[in-house]
């Protein structure tokens, strides 16, 4: 299934963080994981900024600006399971909608 001809575009990984945190992180990774083994280069805010809620003195706002130009340089964005539940990953599918990204909801749309 790989494909190295892929590895040039860059898929965002957007999905639900707050809550289980620990287990939204969990779902992010074993995603991107995927995403890396079909050949595409994955960007996941979720694994970027990891517990940065406890270390990293931000507000929200920091956060979603910062993924929405993280996002704005990406090909494709890949809507986790459960991301409707995201005030965030809304905003970062409203923004791949205006922006004309090609949007995936499950990996054998890549």
């Amino acid at each position: 299934m790989k494909n190295s001809m892929n590895r040039n575009v860059l898929v965002y990984i957007s999905g639900k963080y707050s809550g289980d945190i620990d287990e939204n992180i969990k779902v992010a990774r074993k995603y991107a994981i995927k995403i890396w083994e079909l050949g595409y280069t994955a960007l996941t805010p979720a694994l970027n900024s990891a517990h940065f809620e406890i270390d990293c003195n931000c507000k929200y706002e920091d956060y979603i600006n910062g993924d929405l130009i993280m996002l704005d340089r990406c090909d494709i964005i890949f809507m986790l399971p459960g991301w409707q539940e995201s005030k965030g990953a809304n905003v970062e599918i409203r923004f791949a909608k205006r922006k004309g990204m090609k949007i995936v909801f499950d990996l054998e749309e890549l």
